[in-house]
């Protein structure tokens, strides 16, 4: 079904959950550990840059 595709993916706290509303409810929950610690620390490094497709949202346009 192509409503069902992914589009999107990622990792949220308790609180994004909780923001998120009993709406949300396709989710995974990873236990804690050190496995992804490398790949999170990249993660957090990088910057947003907009799109051209996404630049005037950003704005408000």
């Amino acid at each position: 079904m192509p409503s069902d595709r992914i589009v999107a993916v990622g990792f949220l706290t308790q609180s994004d959950l909780k923001l998120l509303g009993q709406g949300f409810d396709r989710l995974f929950p990873v236990t804690d550990d050190a496995t992804f610690d490398d790949l999170l620390k990249q993660l957090e490094g990088i910057t947003g840059v907009p799109t051209d497709e996404n630049a005037g949202k950003a704005a408000g346009k």
